[in-house]
């Protein structure tokens, strides 16, 4: 049977799923297919079915829910910490309304923390990549990050104006902020998705046993040069809840979901169904 996996290319999912991409998890009678894409390709294709297993932003499974289960592995949480909205000079984050903010997509979990923390907020749309670069020409006032942008803005000489996985923790008596989902098709049988789930899983720990080796394909996929950048990135994202959310991780991504429902953000999705 094959099996078609998206996957974002930054270097949190290259880490886990490097198992897969060396060949080193078994996949039993399944045949794997591997496609990376930035987050908003994923996030697009998942609306139309395209995988049967893809990692997407957690925002995006508002519109997605009825094609897809989440797996209680793979995902991303800020446990304290996450995208972090930055300047080229001091702000005040009260003062982050005054401001455009270019951000990264209209469906990342980062933009609707930014909505959740400013509703009404002035945003500009831009690729991932070229946020720090329109924040240090000025072209927009303020680049909300995502990725290892989160820990290289300050190589780059800007600012940090606000770290929204911080604010969360402080809003939700300190649950993590979840940026990001694993999902499998819903039209899968349970069995073909518990399987699945257990093949993520497996090449998430061997990465984990494997780590120089994951690391090294983690910079190679992320085109990042830096080992040392990419490694803190990597352990700040790849942890327990990497592994299984568990119930903590399932609350966040309710909580967080419920919370931009209520807000007239998005669909009503709840509960999380996990597998």
């Amino acid at each position: 049977m094959e099996i078609k996996i998206g996957h974002a290319g930054d270097a949190d999912d290259a880490f886990m799923y490097f198992g897969l991409a060396s060949g080193k998890t078994d996949t039993g009678d399944f045949r794997i297919v591997l496609d990376t894409q930035d987050i908003r390709t994923l996030n697009d294709r998942a609306s139309r079915g395209q995988y049967e297993l893809t990692a997407i932003s957690t925002h995006a499974y508002a519109y997605v829910r009825d094609r897809y289960v989440v797996a209680r592995c793979g995902g991303t949480f800020g446990d304290g910490f996450g995208p972090v909205v930055i300047s080229r000079e001091p702000i005040a984050p009260e003062d982050i309304r005054n401001h455009t903010v270019a951000v990264p997509g209209a469906t990342t979990s980062a933009y609707l923390a930014l909505q959740l923390h400013s509703p009404g907020q002035r945003t500009m749309v831009l690729p991932s990549d070229k946020i720090i670069p329109a924040v240090q020409t000025g072209v927009v006032d303020c680049g909300l990050t995502i990725q290892e942008s989160q820990i290289s803005y300050a190589q780059a000489g800007l600012c940090s104006v606000l770290d929204l996985g911080t604010w969360w923790a402080g809003k939700t008596d300190g649950l993590p902020l979840p940026l990001s989902v694993n999902v499998i098709r819903r039209n899968l049988s349970a069995d073909v998705q518990t399987r699945l789930a257990d093949i993520l899983v497996q090449s998430i720990r061997y990465g984990l046993d494997h780590r120089d080796e994951a690391i090294a394909h983690a910079m190679a996929s992320s085109g990042h040069s830096d080992g040392e950048l990419v490694g803190e990135f990597v352990g700040k994202y790849v942890t327990d809840l990497a592994c299984d959310m568990g119930d903590r991780g399932r609350r966040a991504i309710e909580e967080f979901l419920s919370q931009a429902h209520q807000a007239g953000i998005i669909p009503d999705v709840l509960p999380i169904e996990l597998v």
